[in-house]
């Protein structure tokens, strides 16, 4: 289905919301429990689905539904709708410090690959999936970007990320990155893990045993502060320290 076209304004600098404006009958989807504010004409349902497919059978929305908890995702997604007779608002915020990136995927082919918690909301009419890495290696070792999430649409959608926000054109170019510092990538970008030096480089270095490889043609989104370094910044030995940067080696590995 087509998206709703949506109108909206970014609110704050370091810790942002984004208001959406509805006409009567548009709705947004969201990540549940993002909602910040909203007015009174607003009707909000909690579905399985993300109601781009109006005929998508229980099967399917089963389906969708468990894709989104293995990237670690609510299990289901809010939809807002404006139920009244004008312009209704409703707000979403990040759930921590950053930015909130607005996209056109129109602009973009249709599609964007999001880092597995980088998704806020979007327009009705946008499909939200899973995309695995091709490379089993990236999942075993590398953490981000073995499962990310994928957005299909020609609408408006919205993705948060940490600290400042780098766009970056690449022109048939490569790029080796923080594998947290990854927000998103059109499809023309070829993902993959790779050490990052030598043995004294990577017990020494400060940079981690591995690094992400980014090459091709298309555009990348880059965030200066993942939530795993906020983490360990303000909290080194507390629970959630992992989060954000966890393998499958990694999980197996910590049982």
């Amino acid at each position: 289905m087509r998206s709703h076209d949506l109108d909206y304004r970014i609110i704050g600098d370091d810790i942002q919301l984004v208001e959406i404006g509805l006409d009567p009958k548009e709705t947004v989807i969201a990540e549940a429990g993002t909602m910040m504010y909203m007015d009174s004409q607003i009707g909000f349902d909690t579905k399985m689905g993300d109601g781009s497919d109006p005929n998508q059978s229980l099967m399917g929305k089963l389906l969708s539904a468990g894709t989104r908890v293995l990237t670690g995702e609510s299990l289901f997604v809010t939809h807002f709708t404006n139920r009244g007779g004008s312009k209704q608002r409703v707000a979403f915020a990040a759930p921590y410090p950053g930015k909130i990136v607005p996209i056109e995927l129109a602009h973009l082919g249709g599609s964007l690959i999001v880092q597995k918690d980088g998704f806020l909301c979007a327009a009705k009419g946008t499909k939200i999936s899973i995309t695995l890495n091709r490379r089993i290696g990236s999942g075993l070792v590398g953490g981000e970007g073995f499962i990310m999430q994928k957005l299909v649409g020609d609408g408006k959608a919205f993705m948060h990320a940490g600290g400042t926000v780098i766009e970056r054109r690449m022109n048939n170019e490569s790029l080796k990155i923080d594998t947290g510092c990854i927000v998103g990538y059109t499809p023309g970008i070829d993902f993959n893990i790779e050490t990052s030096g030598n043995l004294r480089s990577m017990i020494f270095g400060g940079e981690g045993i591995f690094l992400a490889s980014l090459s091709g043609t298309g555009t990348v989104w880059l965030q200066s502060m993942p939530i795993r370094k906020l983490i360990q910044a303000i909290s080194p030995y507390g629970k959630n320290v992992r989060k954000e940067s966890s393998s499958l080696l990694g999980n197996f590995l910590e049982r």
